[in-house]
């Protein structure tokens, strides 16, 4: 009797209309080369495997990709077994997590996708797929919205109208004003070095460096800072600042593969800040004569799928980092055994029975 092999053994949850959409540029995007859709999709993985990546197949471009948002839609499994399925089927070849760069000078931020393919693809497809849409960008980069802790820009006031505001009768009669007297002795203008009659200027708000710290706290809960605390580490974040980094470039690199307890957040974040900071790279300026100028950065960084460590396409294979990948595919060849072992352990095996017998 023949046995049917179904798309997932557990049936997928109906898509909900109701699902969470990412913020615009982040969540899932599809990728392509893919076959068409068929019922037996995803039959060679797991039972857990099937049912997530029968689920996330569904889901429209921008849909959110988190784990938390994910083990709401899918309650058989919670956010661990969540993250692990996301694993499996990174090493599988149908998704890969990546951080693209988009904007230009101070306007660039780090926006988070997930690159998902119903069809199955090796290391060197994704690699030059990846490759592909990080040339795309360099040479049209895209436009995004301001990073949110920056306010939103009042529109200038309208000019005013007198005509509309007084009437049809009042457009005739022109608007009388005081007449100009001549400066005397007594009403001069105020010398130049003296200060103007102006209000007091409000005092200048925290600085990029003090933002990026105080968002730890709400990136993730086991970074909480206080304002004393940021205080005290605003210098270091402002050396990452000044070094040509963005805001979310930092919050990501100091986020980036926790820990899963962090018992004290300055002492961490600190350390994080001294051992991270990136070179200093010579502007074209301070730049000898006739020296090639810094190569332009990569607008695309894949991401640990695991952890989160971000890298290189090249130096991620099946997604994950070289430690993830330890830890999630231990090698299990063995080297073969040496015949010069084999007979010096059998002589030590025969001594020693000899040594037994003799006692």
């Amino acid at each position: 009797m023949a046995t049917q092999h179904t798309s997932s053994a557990l049936p997928a949850p109906a898509l909900s209309a109701a699902y969470p959409m990412a913020k615009p540029g982040y969540g899932k995007r599809a990728a392509p080369d893919q076959r068409p859709r068929m019922p037996h999709d995803f039959s060679l993985l797991p039972t857990r495997e099937r049912y997530v990546a029968a689920f996330v197949d569904h889901l429209p471009d921008g849909a959110a990709m988190s784990v938390k948002q994910l083990a709401k839609q899918l309650p058989l499994y919670g956010q661990q077994a969540i993250s692990s399925a996301l694993t499996a089927l990174s090493v599988a070849g149908h998704l890969r997590r990546v951080r693209c760069a988009v904007g230009a000078g101070d306007e660039m931020r780090w926006v988070f996708r997930t690159f998902w393919s119903r069809t199955a693809h090796d290391n060197e497809w994704w690699t030059t797929y990846l490759t592909t849409q990080n040339t795309k960008q360099a040479a049209a980069p895209e436009s995004a919205p301001p990073p949110p802790w920056v306010p939103d820009e009042e529109p200038p006031p309208a000019p005013e109208d007198p005509g509309t505001e007084q009437g049809a009768e009042s457009t005739a009669v022109p608007q009388q004003r005081p007449p100009v007297q001549a400066p005397d002795a007594e009403t001069a203008p105020p010398a130049p070095n003296a200060a103007p009659d102006t209000p007091p200027r409000s005092e200048a708000g925290p600085s990029p460096a003090y933002l990026a710290l105080a968002r730890l706290g709400r990136e993730d809960r086991r970074l909480p800072l206080s304002a004393g605390d940021c205080a005290a580490l605003e210098p270091q974040a402002a050396e990452w600042l000044a070094r040509g980094v963005s805001v979310d470039y930092l919050i990501s690199a100091l986020t980036a593969g926790l820990p899963t307890q962090v018992d004290s957040p300055l002492g961490f974040i600190r350390k994080r800040l001294t051992d991270k900071i990136p070179p200093r790279i010579p502007t074209a300026d301070s730049a000898s004569p006739g020296t090639p100028g810094p190569a332009p950065a990569r607008r695309i960084l894949i991401e640990c799928t695991d952890c989160g460590r971000p890298g290189q396409p090249e130096a991620l294979p099946d997604g994950l980092c070289r430690p993830c990948r330890t830890t999630h595919q231990p090698n299990t060849e063995q080297a073969p055994i040496d015949p010069t072992e084999t007979a010096d352990i059998e002589a030590r095996m025969a001594t020693l029975r000899d040594l037994l017998r003799t006692v």
